[in-house]
């Protein structure tokens, strides 16, 4: 096996552990265990950790299709990050683990050159394309993240501290805060980003 052991492999079993045990359980050395070879084979195809972590970003925004996207620009951004997000939600740790990368890899070059040229196509200032597109990015990173980590006894906890204060705009709210709908927050931070970019004076 170590000598047939390639880089896809690698990332492959890396992924496979990062959804059973989550970002905190992928070591070279348990992927070396994982794939039943040398760790030195392992450390031969990624490099540090850090670089596993780098690939293994890249190799989930793979999975993100960019076929059948609708044909208008502003239309076909939002289908992206939709579909980005789903992707993320697809891995444990998803978000945290792309948080923590900061890729010049193909896959990712992907997903910045299909979101610009569509909001050059909708004539948004190109400086201001670049900026929307990490906004868009951190916009749905973040809203995975807090998806995949907030506790599951988080709203039990949010009562209880509601219950023992005084906060009155708080409580007024109350229901509408637990609704916690994290698609609809996408769909109204792209909204926002989006029409602020074309309609920047």
């Amino acid at each position: 096996m170590a000598d047939r052991l390639s880089r896809r492999d690698v990332i492959h079993a890396a992924l496979a552990l990062l959804d059973r045990g989550g970002a905190d359980a992928i070591t070279l050395r348990g992927i070396a265990r994982h794939l039943d070879v040398h760790l030195n084979s392992v450390s031969l195809q990624v490099g540090s950790k850090a670089r596993l972590f780098d690939l293994m970003a890249d190799a989930i925004l793979g999975e993100l299709s960019f076929d059948d996207l609708p044909h208008p620009p502003i239309d076909r951004v939002k289908e992206i990050f939709r579909r980005y997000r789903q992707v993320l939600l697809n891995h444990r740790d998803g978000a945290h683990l792309v948080s923590g990368t900061r890729v010049s890899e193909t896959n990712t070059l992907r997903l910045g050159e299909a979101v610009i040229a569509a909001l050059l196509d909708a004539g948004v200032d190109p400086d201001l394309a670049v900026t929307t597109f990490w906004s868009l990015n951190y916009l749905v990173v973040g809203l995975v993240h807090e998806e995949q980590t907030t506790p599951e006894d988080g709203a039990h906890r949010f009562e209880q501290e509601l219950a023992a204060h005084s906060f009155p705009a708080l409580t007024s709210v109350r229901d509408l805060l637990l609704d916690d709908n994290a698609a609809a927050h996408l769909e109204f931070g792209m909204d926002a980003l989006l029409h602020r970019a074309r309609h920047l004076d």
